[in-house]
């Protein structure tokens, strides 16, 4: 699988730390490899439009889609304040 990124989610990206950027690589590399892997905590967040949602870190989440052989990212944010 491949990835590729929308200009809401670099948009947004860049107002994160570094340290949250750095474990978004992390957990891009598991996804890339398993979407299952335990740490992402993937699952459907919007089943009507084919959204998914993985954990970054406690308080952050990315949101992407599955298109051909890629992700899509959406979007990524707090989850939580």
């Amino acid at each position: 699988m491949r990835y590729e990124r929308t200009p809401r989610f670099k948009k947004e990206f860049q107002k994160f730390p570094k340290e949250v950027r750095s474990v978004f690589g992390k957990q891009l590399n598991f996804l890339l490899h398993d979407i299952r892997h335990p740490s992402l905590r993937a699952k459907k967040y919007d089943e009507e439009y084919g959204i998914w949602q993985i954990r970054i870190t406690d308080n952050v989440r990315a949101y992407f889609c599955i298109e051909d052989d890629a992700y899509l990212f959406l979007n990524i944010r707090k989850h939580r304040d």
